[in-house]
């Protein structure tokens, strides 16, 4: 009996080795993204252990002895991690997609990146796809609309124009402009060099918590560009876009029979006789706007890109180059912009030990490497001294682009004066001295201008360690070089007496820039249980140099060869000048320190502290302390609150900090000596050429500091497919620079010194809803900014200050205490004196007439300060070019496909200052509006009489503002993407093609060329004749392989 069951045991137990060796087999398959590309290094284990392997090249993975039923483990950076189940039916064939929650997930930040579920500061974030759908030239206008409390103002339509970038206003009365940093870099002299298409996020820190970090460069807020990595397989992919340009909006100007009309009534009232004895015969006359417009002004964009990964590598390279014509002068070749960018990302895994040990397990090095060749040149954009599009607004439509046979012979006897050819041979017109600066801008055009280039270097390397545990070590090295100047020449030429060149000359100027940075940073994560530690403590360095090198000179020899060295210059004669020296170099030396700590995500703190030393402030306040905390309560994970299944994300956070401005000039601090001071030395009474200081030094001078606080709130429902952002902030920035309030009779100037007060606050909303249903994908965003700004304290004696003029009316803009910063500045006024007994009721509290010199038809100006009299103390605040509200609306929508993207952004509560009629020429020509000027009882109460010279009535005042806001569709895009079954035969994973049109439709009710100005001036929306951002069609194919 005993060897029986001894016999059926061994039976038994080789049947289970039997069984066992059956399902345990060798397991083959293959891993593929959603296109069908083979992924590599997509780690392939065993749930629960760590047991596995990873794809080779193609995709493929073998795992030998594996049990059938185990589930397998598949993920993959940047995709969705799988699990599949070993059913022993052969090869599995596995897809993996990728994550396009991961970013949406992490948010960057100051030297790291952070789970949004645990931010506790406001950041704002622009991801790769919005990027896409804007297809912008520049990414500083790339933000416009797509982030709550960023207000983008483009400076004017002309190629390669920068924005004006306000974060939570306007910070001081100085350089206002935000931080740039750039993969870990900060860039000086703007980011036109990058090319969006390489941009993976652009995040905007707002608040003082998430600015600290940068200590005395974030009082302005800080802008974080990350640029593409790369992973998964191979891609190469290639964007092509053509696009033509026109003006959307021409103003709207008499034409050439209502100008001799209103000429002669102007004339009349002024007491002169008419001077057109048949205005009719005048017809249309000749529209100037049309001459000077470039209609269907052609761009090109071509976008051509390499990225993958390895196991130890991940690499993006790319190639783009831009090229656009202007809307005025584009055909001239006087207002063109062309770039060629060059970027290469690549990172190294040097060793990975990470199985074998926990300390000194992992080394990576970085770069990111770009090159940008640009080359521009430019027309004068908002000017009231004769841009081509003032210009074309103040010439007489009865006047003619050339010039007739006879008025050509008749120039010949005027000085200097000498033949400009149009291209067909035509003589130019000249609009003669009653024009002042203002000259044929088609003859203007014609002349050769002046092209500008530039050559920047931008690189950074990084080696990181892994220490211990999560201890980890991070060096980097960076630099961005630059070279940049201008080629020109002058022909002689004559437009008018006060715009011509006697002889010919050339012009060349050379500068560069250098700056350098190293940063050596330690950080620490750690979880224990419910608890998450992370810990940052760096250092940094960083220091900016260049010089510039310029010259000119006279008399060129060829016009085809306009050089310098190809002149007749004679040095004895003062023909030939050279410039050049080197620019002061600035230094910033720095330590910083930031601990973050969550328990179960459920509440965050995060206290960051910066010391910063920099040359640019005085021997006394060298060094400065930068502190800031921030807290934040995820309300939905607190085990004792219930919240309904819908409702699903609910936050509080809270911030203060202080940040500083640094960027307030070198040198500042001390002053340089004046020469020419004669004195008498000596028993002889000798004069003595002296020198002595030009002013008084101020060892006591610092940064600007912005002190801010922030209250915030994020609401998610339908798991997240609904989210609501707002905040609250309130930022007042002390210590700007401005001449100290001090006796005059200390010196020859008054010190420089922190005197300034400005406070902005204001609330911002984003909302947002995304959802995919079936073959559908739906995404709308959503944000709405409200801004209050004050200046509390100018800082000089007067407590205000003139800043923006316009010809023949004066100052239009001011800074003063209390008011907004700036203000449009004069009279308010109160309508259109109907007749002489209005004139003659209009009195003040002694019954003496406010306006003795009036008449019916002219303008009645509010005694505002109740004086009893109207006098320059009268002028106040009639309106200013900031916006209270602003907003954007980003939508996108994609079936079987089709895609549909639009973006629309706008502003509310701004007003601009039309400054295009120049009252010192009073042969100008008139806007249309003037034909609803007062031409008796009752026929208007805004418009006065036409008074030939009238200096009075068009004196600057609230007749010249005009509510500025608009609501404009600024993007809309079209694409189909063809099938994969058809492409694929081609080698093509993805084939795309699209149709777009930017600015495609604006509604405001300003009349000018565009509401939205920032050129010019000092103040937002003074439009002098602002060139006009263009209304863009264009196709474009986007190619992966």
């Amino acid at each position: 009996m005993k060897h029986l069951i001894r016999r059926v045991a061994l039976i038994l137990a080789i049947l289970g080795l039997s069984c066992a060796s059956a399902f345990a087999q060798q397991v083959k398959g293959t891993v593929r993204d959603e296109a069908g590309e083979p992924v590599i290094g997509a780690a392939v284990l065993i749930k629960g252990t760590n047991a596995g392997t990873t794809t080779d090249a193609d995709g493929s993975f073998l795992l030998a002895k594996v049990p059938q039923g185990t589930v397998l483990e598949v993920s993959s950076i940047g995709y969705q991690t799988v699990l599949v189940t070993v059913n022993g039916e052969g090869p599995i064939e596995i897809i993996i997609k990728e994550d396009l929650m991961l970013l949406d997930d992490v948010v960057v930040i100051g030297y790291g990146v952070q789970k949004k579920s645990v931010v506790t500061a406001s950041i704002a974030k622009v991801d790769a796809k919005d990027l896409g759908a804007t297809a912008p030239l520049r990414v500083d206008n790339a933000l416009k609309g797509l982030a709550a409390g960023v207000n983008v103002t483009s400076s004017s339509g002309q190629p390669g124009a920068a924005a004006r970038i306000r974060i939570r206003g306007t910070g001081t009365i100085n350089n206002s402009d935000p931080l740039y940093i750039v993969d870990g870099m900060p860039i000086e002299g703007g980011i036109d060099y990058l090319n969006p298409n390489d941009i993976e996020s652009i995040e905007v820190l707002k608040d003082a918590a998430s600015g600290a970090v940068y200590g005395a460069r974030a009082a302005n807020g800080v802008i974080l560009v990350t640029t593409k990595k790369g992973s998964g397989n191979t891609r190469v992919s290639y964007n092509f876009t053509q696009g033509f340009s026109s003006p959307w909006r021409e103003r709207e100007v008499l034409n050439a029979t209502e100008y001799a009309i209103m000429m002669n009534e102007g004339r009349i009232n002024a007491g002169m006789q008419p001077l057109y004895a048949d205005p009719y015969s005048y017809g249309e006359g000749t529209d100037w706007q049309k001459e000077v417009f470039n209609y269907n002004a052609p761009s090109q964009a071509h976008e051509l890109s390499v990225s993958g990964a390895s196991e130890n590598v991940n690499y993006y390279l790319s190639l783009g180059y831009n090229s656009q014509d202007g809307i005025v002068g584009g055909n001239y070749g006087r207002s063109n912009y062309d770039r060629l960018s060059l970027r290469s990302n690549i990172n190294t895994v040097l060793f990975d030990k990470s199985k074998e040990r926990d300390w000194l397990n992992k080394a990576t090095l970085g770069t990111n490497v770009s090159y940008a060749y640009i080359t521009s040149t430019g027309v004068t954009t908002n000017s009231t001294w004769g841009s081509p599009l003032g210009s074309a607004l103040a010439l007489s439509p009865i006047l003619k682009v050339h010039a007739t046979p006879e008025e050509a012979e008749g120039y010949l006897g005027i000085a200097d004066y000498v033949h400009i050819y149009d291209k067909d041979g035509s003589i130019f017109m000249l609009p003669g001295a009653d024009y002042n600066e203002m000259v044929n801008p088609v003859a203007s055009l014609s002349l050769p201008g002046s092209k500008g280039w530039s050559h920047k270097f931008v690189g950074n390397a990084s080696f990181e360690l892994n220490i211990w545990d999560n201890l980890k070590f991070r060096s980097s090295l960076g630099a961005d070089l630059s070279f940049w100047g201008n080629d020109g020449y002058t022909p002689v030429y004559y437009l008018g007496t006060n715009n011509k060149a006697t002889y010919s000359s050339a012009s060349s100027e050379s500068d560069r820039g250098l700056v350098w940075q190293l940063e050596n940073i330690l950080t620490y994560d750690k979880t224990l249980g419910n608890h998450s530690f992370s810990v940052l403590l760096g250092q940094s360095m960083k220091e900016s140099s260049g010089y510039y090198l310029g010259g000119s000179a006279r008399f060129l020899k060829d016009y085809d060869k306009p050089y310098l060295s190809y002149t007749s210059s004679v040095q004895e004669n003062g023909d030939f000048s050279a410039w050049g020296a080197p620019n002061a170099k600035s230094k910033l030396a720095s330590w910083f320190f930031r601990a973050s700590y969550n328990y179960a995500e459920r509440y965050m703190a995060q206290v960051t502290v910066r010391r910063d030393g920099s040359s640019r402030f005085g021997a006394n306040n060298r060094w400065g302390t930068f502190p800031s905390f921030s807290l934040g309560w995820n309300i939905h994970n607190e085990p004792f609150i219930t919240m309904p299944h819908w409702f699903n994300n609910a936050k509080l956070r809270f911030s203060w900090g202080q940040n500083g401005n640094d960027n307030i000039g070198d040198f500042r601090y001390t002053v340089l000596t004046s020469g020419n001071n004669n004195y008498i030395f000596g028993e002889g009474e000798n004069v003595t050429l002296g020198t002595k200081a030009s002013g008084l030094a101020n060892p006591d001078l610092k940064w600007e500091t912005s002190t801010q606080t922030n209250v915030g709130m994020d609401l998610g429902f339908f798991a997240n497919s609904l989210t609501f952002t707002v905040d609250w902030f309130r930022k007042v920035t002390s210590g700007m620079l401005m001449e100290m309030n001090i006796p005059t009779y200390v010196g020859e100037a008054k010190p420089i010194g922190n005197v300034g007060i400005m406070n902005n606050s204001g609330v911002e909303m984003e909302l947002g809803y995304k959802v995919s249903r079936g073959d559908w994908d739906f995404n709308v965003k959503g944000n709405l900014s409200y801004l209050k700004n004050r200046l509390i304290e100018y800082g000089n004696e007067s407590g205000w200050s003139n800043l923006d003029s316009f010809q023949g009316t004066g100052a239009i803009s001011r800074a003063e205490n209390g008011m907004p910063f700036p203000f449009f500045y004069g009279y308010k006024t109160d309508g259109i004196f109907q007749n002489m007994d209005e004139v003659n009721s209009y009195v003040n509290a002694n019954g003496e007439l406010l306006m003795p010199n009036a008449v019916p038809g002219d303008v009645r100006f509010v005694d505002y300060n109740k004086d009893g009299k109207i006098s320059d103390d009268d002028r106040t605040c009639i309106g200013d070019g900031t916006p209270d509200w602003t907003w954007g609306l980003n939508f996108n929508v994609a079936w079987k496909g089709f895609d549909l993207s639009m973006l629309w952004q706008g502003t509310l509560g701004n007003q601009v200052y039309d400054a295009t009629r120049r009252n010192d020429i009073s042969k100008t020509n008139l806007p249309s509006y003037m034909l609803n000027r007062w031409t008796g009882e009752g026929t208007s109460d805004r418009y006065p009489r036409f008074v030939l010279g009238d200096s009075v009535n068009w004196q600057s005042s609230d007749l010249m503002v005009y509510d500025g806001s608009y609501l404009r569709l600024k993007n809309i895009q079209l694409g189909y993407t063809l099938p994969e079954k058809l492409t694929k035969k081609a080698f093509i994973s993805r084939l795309r093609v699209f149709v777009a049109a930017e600015n495609l439709l604006t509604l405001t009710k300003y009349h000018g060329y565009d509401p939205e100005i920032s050129s010019g001036g000092t103040s937002l929306g003074i439009d002098y004749g602002v060139y006009p951002q263009a209304r863009t069609f264009s196709l474009g194919v986007n190619v992966a392989f």
